[in-house]
């Protein structure tokens, strides 16, 4: 099946197919088919084929043509578009062509057609003459894909009762404008201003009713004065409370400096005639801001139109040639950066191209910093106390909670792909505070836990620091040694984005984080030291340091240990410390790996503690020729796990998930939880329940498809292992989830566990 957009821009001269309709029965549904946390690529079933996303819909007004729709159809691959059906309806002779032979032969597109309303009419001009059923009405007549209901439009300069009379009034209207619009998809606008109680009333009321895709309303005069840190605001109060199962569209946003960072927080569907806006005026859009072709003497950025003439050119040409030439080269500037936005979303790296882009406007800097800064640590009464200040009334009882921008902030994090492969690429601050490395900080936190050793070394920690890895080439005999000798010690290593545990030595985003070589050589700060270990539960231990970078290290550690007070049982021999035979040193070595294992088990697979240590008890292990874990057996010789070379992560065999679900001890989920916000350390990995008809496919090793799920646990997370279970309560098969809890609850379209195995009858 034709898609109704093209993954990249086509730009192509010849002629391109008319797109076949969606899968009866798939239409208005909407599928994610990869994420970078909340940034997700999707696809949206419709009537003129199906629209990958993300995606911008241009603006077409139907009497000013700047591009003709055909060509952006067959030259660009423009999957969809947008029109204004207030300003058909307004016009005679538009409206009786579009009432006889639809709006797609009105202006010439085989697409996907959107349609506004006259809403932004109304902010433009004042009230509209049409009516709330009329308009939805008439676009349904009219044969358009995707209708908008009539909402009211809220202006950032408003007071807080005006604007939750807008919001209020838009609330009003759904039910009407839904039924009206039938079987046609329809538009539920989101409204509220600068008011995240307001913002977060309209998403939790407006997802109540049927609509196909979430518009978020009144952000054009924010972006038009540059206040780009209230556009993330916006975002932040409302998308956390839309449904997923439906795409986001940021309405009137079509600069492409707002793509990444947009499309970072969840954005799907964009439009705007700032492609023809902004060539009519002089003007280019790049991926910083914009620059006046006035003064220009080369490109800034070379696209297709503009190949084969310079800015000097282009100012001789006549006005209508040369406004149509730049608008050609701002719509190639756009879907260009919407393809970078989309490979990066790919690439598991579209927090980086945001942190690139926010430094090349101070505006998005702003934005970009109490994004990656401020909600972590902000409460919702400091936000509005301090920032938005409110002259009639407090935040609504109803819609306001302590800690909801805080809540938001981990609704982000808590979606990110952790550990992931491939190296981390130092950006400065900036690198402490992207999602995923937040993410993997706090799996730390919350399912690694110390030892449970008393005796020799209990009130000490020992921190390797200086040097990257891997550090098991120079550092694994003698941390062996050291859990032999001095068995309470606990032993992490210093990285640039914190501390780890060393039995997590070769787990990412912590083992390979590519940058200058001084980023290592750090000495360490005793302040953030005191605070990560306070976090990992190693507060007011007495702290060892260990520059790796020294010679001798193991006559230094020895040197170390004695230093500290520590009395061990241990001969000294030409630079090393002697344990014992080499049975004993044999046995300190596979008591590590135990240790790794465990660790990794409590980490990865969220099992607590004890049961972790438990079943790392009698391990054994298949080890590689650099030495490194390569699979984990039990003492029956069962394979039941194998440690991931690219992440450091693990990967579940039948064994270990049968295994594991014999140690569950919580009641298997009989539905679905409605939120995203579950640390549920220690519970073991999450369960998806499946219907009947999924049954026999997962037993065979085919993926679980969203629609045939019936239940989950609510700390499913996407990337993370994940357990199956048929509605009897038997374990038929284990995978990795491509969704959270809350996607898998309301999602109808598309694969929610890849499954790497089926568990037979006979298993």
């Amino acid at each position: 099946m034709l898609s109704a957009a093209a993954t990249m821009p086509v730009w192509s001269d010849e002629p391109r197919p008319n797109p076949n309709p969606c899968k009866e029965g798939d239409e208005g549904l909407f599928e994610i088919t990869n994420r970078d946390g909340r940034a997700r690529l999707g696809k949206l079933h419709t009537k003129h084929g199906i629209l990958e996303t993300p995606t911008l819909l241009p603006v077409i007004n139907p009497n000013i043509r700047t591009i003709e729709p055909r060509e952006m159809w067959d030259r660009y691959g423009i999957g969809a578009l947008i029109t204004n059906s207030y300003i058909i309806w307004k016009h005679d002779t538009l409206k009786e062509k579009a009432i006889a032979d639809g709006v797609h032969e009105l202006i010439d597109y085989p697409g996907v057609i959107m349609t506004d309303s006259g809403t932004f009419q109304s902010y433009i001009y004042g009230d509209v003459e049409v009516g709330v059923e009329e308009i939805v009405e008439f676009q349904r007549s009219i044969g358009v894909d995707i209708a908008t209901m009539l909402d009211v439009f809220s202006r950032p300069d408003m007071k807080h009762s005006e604007v939750k009379s807008a919001v209020d009034e838009t609330i009003e209207r759904s039910p009407i404008s839904v039924e009206t619009s039938q079987d046609t998809m329809l538009n539920g606008p989101i409204q509220g201003g600068l008011f995240p109680d307001l913002r977060r009333k309209s998403a939790s009321e407006m997802a109540k009713f049927d609509f196909s895709v979430h518009p978020i309303g009144g952000i054009v005069p924010v972006m038009e004065q540059q206040r780009y840190r209230e556009y993330a605001k916006i975002m932040m109060s409302t998308l956390p409370f839309l449904p997923s199962n439906r795409p986001v569209h940021m309405f009137g946003c079509g600069h492409p400096m707002l793509f990444p960072m947009s499309i970072a927080l969840g954005a799907d569907l964009f439009d705007s005639a700032a492609y023809a806006l902004f060539a009519r005026d002089g003007r280019i859009l790049s991926p910083w801001g914009t620059e006046k072709l006035e003064g220009l003497m080369e490109w800034p950025i070379m696209m297709p139109c503009i190949s084969g003439v310079t800015p000097e050119l282009v100012r001789k040409m006549p006005k209508d040639e040369r406004m149509k030439l730049l608008a050609k080269y701002n719509l190639e500037i756009t879907l260009a950066e919407l393809a970078r936005c989309r490979q990066a979303v790919r690439d598991g790296n579209i927090w980086r191209l945001v942190e690139q882009r926010s430094h090349q406007h101070p505006a998005l800097r702003d934005a970009f910093l109490w994004l990656s800064t401020n909600p972590a640590t902000a409460s919702f009464t400091k936000f509005v106390s301090n920032e938005i200040p409110l002259d009639e009334t407090t935040a609504s009882k109803d819609y306001s909670s302590l800690g909801s921008f805080e809540d938001s902030w981990q609704w982000v994090v808590n979606s990110q792909l952790t550990p992931r492969k491939g190296g981390e690429q130092w950006g400065g601050v900036d690198t402490i505070n992207r999602p995923h490395i937040i993410a993997a900080k706090n799996f730390l936190a919350q399912r690694w836990h110390q030892r449970d050793v008393i005796g020799i070394g209990s009130e000490t920690v020992m921190i390797f620091h200086g040097d990257s890895g891997p550090w098991r080439d120079k550092c694994d005999k003698v941390v062996a040694k050291l859990l032999h000798l001095v068995p309470g010690i606990e032993i992490l290593v210093s990285t640039p984005i914190g501390l780890m545990p060393y039995s997590l030595e070769d787990l990412n985003p912590f083992c390979h984080v590519e940058g200058p070589d001084w980023i290592w050589k750090n000495k360490l700060d005793m302040v953030i030291v005191t605070q990560e270990l306070e976090s990992l539960g190693l507060g007011g231990r007495s702290i060892i340091p260990i520059e790796l970078r020294a010679d001798n290290l193991e006559s230094r550690v020895f040197e170390k240990i004695i230093d500290a007070g520590l009395t061990i049982d241990c001969e000294f021999e030409d630079g090393m410390m002697v344990i014992g035979s080499d049975e004993d040193f044999k046995l300190a070595r596979l008591q590590l790996n135990r240790l790794k294992a465990a660790d990794k088990f409590a980490v990865l697979f969220n099992i607590d503690h004890a049961t972790a240590h438990e079943l790392s008890a009698n391990l054994t292990f298949v080890i590689n020729k650099y030495g490194r874990i390569k699979n984990v057996l039990s003492s029956s010789g069962n394979h039941l796990s194998s440690f991931r070379l690219g992440d450091g992560g693990l990967s579940l065999s039948n064994a270990g998930a049968i295994e594991l679900f014999s140690r569950r001890r919580r009641p298997l989920p009989t539905q679905f939880c409605a939120t995203d916000i579950n640390p549920y350390s220690g519970e073991g990995l999450a369960i998806i329940v499946v219907d009947s008809d999924a049954e026999p496919f997962v037993r065979k090793g085919r993926n679980v498809f969203h629609g045939f799920t019936i239940a989950s646990d609510p700390w499913l997370r996407p990337g993370e292992a994940c357990l199956i279970c048929n509605e009897s309560g038997e374990l038929i098969g284990h995978g990795v989830s491509q969704c959270t809890a809350n996607e898998v609850s309301v999602m109808k379209k598309g694969v929610a566990v890849k499954t790497r195995d089926g568990i037979k009858f006979e298993e």
